[in-house]
């Protein structure tokens, strides 16, 4: 069984709960762009782009998701508004797929016994250490046994908030001193979890350091020094974004993909913004998929990332609010 399999993927409630506010907008903006029109025609489909670069997916990935549409309507002949969310959907869903974000399963333990090594990178503030310690309380939940790094070294509150997650979800959280050598614990934490048969290791890192370079160093030395520890670490780079902070999320996304390989992305405070659209943008301009996504406070609510989840909630045809 895939490691990540014991996530549950099927709660639509949370789903559709959580990305309410973006439903809303979207619907709200394309019901505006249809009024009155019985067919797709260039009209509507400027007014589509409109809506789809307002909801922050992205002008790049806006002219994909149009170009797919003008193509359908060109071979169809005749397409009408009301078929235009079935075919949003639809056309959101294959591009998500091509760009690699899958249903999550397939990874799995390594068959060695040796942990399971997740290095997680994002800029402070955008839920980095909460995303974290919602991981470990899942990872836990499981039966698995995890190991916290708090390897964010730079920032006193850092460490303490990671040792409260600790302390909350019951798993071991490795530190030392604030402004010690991050790489220093993330080679402690690594030599303590493979001593103590540990199945997943979650490291934090800084968040900003005073420059790229010296952020992409900072990410070079721990992954060397990993490495000294387990050849095959980290076994994940997980890149966490606010997703409420829109295309700013788009930039700070490609400022961490030149510095170091993204291998998934966690894309939080979903729940609290009408931009969720984000999620479909930086899946498709950084070909990296998206694996979480935080829909609420709770710990449940960092969500294994189902992209046919995602577009049913997103484009679905009620738009009621749930009570």
């Amino acid at each position: 069984m895939g490691i990540f399999d014991f996530f549950n993927r099927n709660k639509k409630e949370t789903f559709d709960r959580g990305l309410e506010k973006t439903k809303q907008s979207v619907f709200t903006k394309l019901t505006r762009a249809v009024a009155g029109k019985s067919k797709v025609d260039d009209d509507v489909l400027d007014q589509l782009e409109e809506v789809l670069i307002t909801s922050d997916v992205g002008v790049e990935t806006t002219l994909k998701i149009i170009q797919r549409i003008e193509r359908r309507v060109e071979r169809d002949k005749y397409v009408s508004t009301a078929e235009l969310n079935a075919i949003l959907r639809d056309e959101i869903a294959q591009l998500l797929a091509e760009n690699n974000t899958a249903d999550n399963n397939g990874w799995e333990l390594p068959p060695t016994g040796q942990p399971y090594v997740i290095l997680v990178v994002g800029v402070n503030g955008v839920g980095k250490t909460t995303t974290i310690g919602k991981l470990a309380h899942q990872f836990k939940q499981a039966g698995k046994k995890v190991y916290l790094g708090a390897a964010d070294t730079f920032r006193a509150a850092a460490v303490e908030q990671i040792s409260i997650w600790g302390q909350r979800v019951g798993v071991p959280v490795v530190k030392q001193q604030m402004g010690a050598d991050p790489a220093s614990v993330a080679f402690d934490t690594l030599n303590s979890a493979k001593a103590n048969g540990a199945d997943i290791v979650i490291i934090d890192t800084a968040g900003r350091l005073h420059n790229k370079v010296g952020l992409m160093n900072e990410l070079k030395k721990i992954k060397d020094v990993m490495k000294k520890v387990l050849p095959e670490a980290p076994n994940e780079v997980l890149l966490v974004l606010d997703g409420s902070t829109g295309q700013n999320a788009f930039e700070q996304a490609k400022q961490f993909s030149a510095v170091t390989h993204i291998t998934s992305l966690a894309i939080t405070k979903l729940d609290g913004t009408a931009k969720g659209g984000v999620v479909i943008g930086i899946s498709d301009q950084l070909q990296v998929p998206v694996k979480y996504i935080g829909l609420g406070e709770g710990l449940e609510d960092l969500q294994l990332f189902d992209r046919q989840q995602f577009v049913n909630s997103l484009f679905n045809a009620s738009t009621s609010t749930p009570e």
